[in-house]
């Protein structure tokens, strides 16, 4: 009965001569294996080698490797049915069960090479042989968002991967995320980075990216605002205290926060695509999180209106927030500031919603439109450069 099972479930359409070097290659302790179906060759890995079966297809190429590839299914999963297809959208979800994921690199199927660079259970030596069998700048982001492969001996590869490939990318939103990621500890050197840096003059999307992981060391530090010492000592005292805001607020006036604020300003004056301007609305609202009040209004006009009325009311120490109370105690001269950000802890994607769901439009024009989203957060982050008031 098991013999029968067996002969039904090869795949006769293959020839006698494949048939029998495939079956010696499972026959060995396969690592991976992948596909090069432009030279209909099958390769396997084990270790550092790699063990090759050079296809002699019987008829149409496409037809032919269908039937690899369920000999392949058939001897690792016990079905010729391979991976399957309606499981592909969840894969890259990062849905797929972690119990078989070595299996899963057996199929010579780069769908199910995707579903194992995104498993929540991938590991080092996994990444290694996910890497091996689908090299592509998708597959090495996705594994550098697991602090399993960042720490392992893949991080540095899949890192110089992505920084080599970086001038090949052509839509902002992979640049920004390569950025994002090889700036994790350990992963690029300072040579490295400040190459980074150097190319986001030209292409702001690395700027973003830059804003999104370190925003408080950033390069080319600015010098700090030049009325910092007289503020200083009120602020520090209760930033040391636990006041979020005032701890926010003394950064935002010291040499790293006016850089962060300078490279937002440029940034946002030529976002090239919605992705772009997305990731930096973000990356501005995180930065001044901290100092986030509860109220949470879509427009900018209104969020001015609710920071303007938090600051009046804190100055007559009625606000319901402590903090602020307590800056506005300490340091009332530094009313504009505080107020832009108040605004700017409120700016995030929503603010452009309502625009982006009116227009797909790039570049020059997608500026103009956002004109209503963009002016009122440049006139805050002016502000916080003393630069206006």
């Amino acid at each position: 009965m098991a013999l029968f099972i067996w002969e039904t479930v090869l795949p006769l359409e293959l020839s006698n001569e494949d048939l029998l070097r495939l079956n010696v290659l499972l026959a060995n302790p396969i690592e991976a294996i992948r596909i090069d179906e432009s030279s209909m060759t099958v390769c396997g890995l084990t270790g550092a080698t790699e063990a090759k079966v050079r296809l002699h297809a019987t008829g149409r190429s496409e037809k032919y490797l269908r039937y690899v590839r369920e000999l392949l299914s058939g001897h690792v999963l016990g079905s010729p049915g391979g991976y399957p297809a309606y499981l592909q959208r969840w894969t890259r979800m990062g849905q797929t069960r972690d119990a078989r994921l070595a299996e899963l690199l057996l199929l010579g199927d780069p769908e199910a090479v995707v579903a194992v660079a995104g498993a929540p259970g991938l590991t080092d030596e996994l990444a290694r042989r996910a890497w091996w069998a689908l090299p592509t700048p998708d597959n090495a982001r996705c594994m550098l968002e697991r602090e399993c492969v960042v720490m392992g001996a893949m991080g540095k590869v899949l890192a110089s991967y992505l920084v080599e490939y970086l001038p090949f990318e052509t839509e902002p939103l992979p640049m920004i995320d390569t950025v994002r990621l090889v700036l994790q500890p350990g992963l690029i050197d300072a040579d490295t980075r400040r190459g980074l840096w150097s190319k986001g003059k030209n292409k702001s999307a690395l700027l973003i990216g830059f804003l999104a992981t370190e925003p408080h060391a950033l390069p080319d530090p600015l010098p700090a605002r030049t009325d910092l010492a007289q503020h200083a000592a009120g602020l520090d005292s209760l930033a040391s205290a636990g006041n979020g805001c005032a701890a926010l607020l003394l950064r935002a006036l010291d040499s790293p926060g006016q850089t962060f604020v300078q490279v937002a300003e440029k940034a946002l004056r030529r976002p090239s695509n919605q992705d772009a301007a997305v990731c930096l609305l973000n990356a501005i609202g995180a930065y001044f999180k901290p100092c986030q009040l509860d109220a949470a209004p879509q427009d900018m006009a209104a969020i001015l209106q609710v920071a303007q009325a938090s600051w009046r009311a804190a100055l007559a120490g009625a606000s319901g927030h402590a903090e602020l109370n307590a800056l506005a105690h300490a340091v009332p001269a530094l009313g504009h500031e505080v107020v832009a950000l108040l605004a700017l802890s409120q700016v995030d994607e929503n603010l452009l919603n309502t625009i982006f769901s009116r227009t797909t439009a790039v570049g020059s024009l997608m500026n103009k439109k956002m004109e209503p989203v963009v002016t009122p957060i440049l006139q805050q982050l002016a502000v916080l450069r003393g630069m206006a008031g």
